[in-house]
């Protein structure tokens, strides 16, 4: 009999399964006997379908990663023994144009930078659950905060408060998004185990609850019935939420002791959650690249694990801020100092701009897997991609500032500087 490669493989797949057959995945795991109820906060740990579950999560933005390797970082992403990726929702991708939306085809497959339901399914998948969080303010160093820049047409438009025009935009949007993400629930069969409403309104904000609670009403009446929660900083003065309706969670990277301690203060008999558990940090231009000792990430992570907390890494995989997508951060008042965001993500996080593992990956690893209640199934890290080296090349012309503007295809003339948000382009968009 001739030898035949493909029973060779599959014999090592069958001897593959077979020796992790006596660990459920995930989804076998908290699924078995059918879905009952989602993520629960009704005592001081949480519950998935009444089962025991520490969130051990981390951050990857899909528009800050090419689509073509979602399914690589997110495999990456549960071989460091993580069960859950958590991703903002950047609104000025999926309405670039006023009244244009765009959601990708939702395929597993590659749908473009806006196909969200695709990057959900595909993290559903790879064995993971998810948390969103769609704001629709998504602060994160990105562009006007994930605001698309032509809602500042609208002279005297009122952001993140109980301004009927601003909110109009948010339930228009709202209205587009959220019967997409209902549909991919977890008490529906999907992987979103959580939805965030807002972000860190109280860090920097006038705290609006009107706003805050229409906000709510919002995703509520949009189909989202799973756990909804508030994000914020530890501090009393710098809570955001709306007490009984929204799950508190806050930000930090060490001291674990003074931050849960204060979370169980503020809301007791709860489960504690970092939502923003710091391993590193994003750089802003004319800085040095921001780096943290792996060590003390070890000291802060295993604390907080052992707390016993929930934590979700950010990032866990950062990125790149493409186009003029980057953000910028400042201060207030006296502290004001405007601090552009670098075209690179990377935040120091345990895995590189690159997709490369770092001394902070494996750490993780060994953390999740001591800490970790209940064992499921978990891969092993995939192969690093190859690198290649470009060839060169040879300089033969150059373009002219003026030959570049005559391509244009936009000219508009005007006696008087206008903002790009009020340049009559774009579907009149800017």
């Amino acid at each position: 009999m001739a030898f035949n490669p493909r029973i060779l493989l599959g014999l090592l797949s069958l001897i593959t399964i077979g020796a992790s057959a006596d660990l459920p995945t995930l989804y076998e795991y908290y699924t078995e006997g059918g879905i009952n109820s989602g993520l629960s906060v009704d005592q001081p740990y949480f519950t998935l379908n009444g089962k025991n579950i520490s969130i051990y999560s981390g951050a990857i933005h899909y528009f800050r990663v090419p689509p073509e390797l979602w399914q690589d970082r997110l495999r990456k992403l549960r071989a460091a023994g993580l069960n859950t990726v958590e991703t903002y929702i950047a609104w000025n991708i999926h309405e670039p144009q006023d009244g244009v939306f765009d959601f990708g085809d939702g395929g597993t497959e590659s749908g473009g930078w806006a196909d969200l339901p695709g990057f959900i399914k595909l993290a559903q998948q790879e064995d993971l659950f998810v948390i969103l969080r769609p704001g629709p303010y998504i602060c994160g160093e990105w562009e006007f905060g994930g605001f698309p820049s032509w809602l500042l047409r609208n002279d005297g438009i009122k952001l993140r408060q109980d301004d009927d025009v601003f909110l109009n935009y948010v339930q228009r949007y709202f209205d587009q998004l959220l019967p997409i993400l209902s549909e991919l629930q977890f008490t529906k069969g999907g992987p979103i185990i959580m939805v965030q409403v807002e972000n860190e309104l109280g860090f920097s904000w006038y705290i609006d609850t009107n706003y805050l609670q229409k906000i709510y009403d919002m995703v509520r009446g949009g189909g989202i019935v799973e756990l909804l929660s508030s994000c914020d900083g530890a501090s009393s003065e710098q809570i955001g939420t709306l007490p009984g309706l929204l799950f508190q969670t806050i930000d930090f990277g060490s001291d674990i002791e003074g931050n849960f301690g204060k979370l169980e203060e503020i809301q007791p008999n709860k489960p504690v959650m970092a939502m923003e558990f710091y391993p590193g940090w994003a750089d802003h231009w004319t800085e040095q690249h921001h780096t943290t000792d792996p060590n003390d990430f070890r000291n802060n992570y295993e604390q907080a694990l052992a707390w016993p907390g929930s934590a979700n890494l950010y990032m866990f995989h950062g990125g790149t801020n493409w186009g003029f997508l980057n953000g910028a951060n400042n201060g207030v008042g006296d502290n004001s100092n405007f601090q552009p965001i670098t075209t690179t993500y990377d935040f120091d996080a345990p895995l590189t701009e690159a997709g490369d593992y770092t001394p902070k990956y494996d750490i993780i690893r060994e953390l999740t897997k001591k800490y970790s209640a209940v064992e499921t199934y978990t891969p092993d890290p995939p192969e690093v991609k190859e690198r290649r080296v470009y060839s060169s090349l040879d300089l033969n012309g150059q373009l002219r500032f003026e030959d570049i503007l005559r391509q244009a295809p936009d000219k508009i003339e005007s006696d008087v500087p206008l903002s790009m948000e009020m340049l009559p382009i774009n579907q009149n968009s800017g």
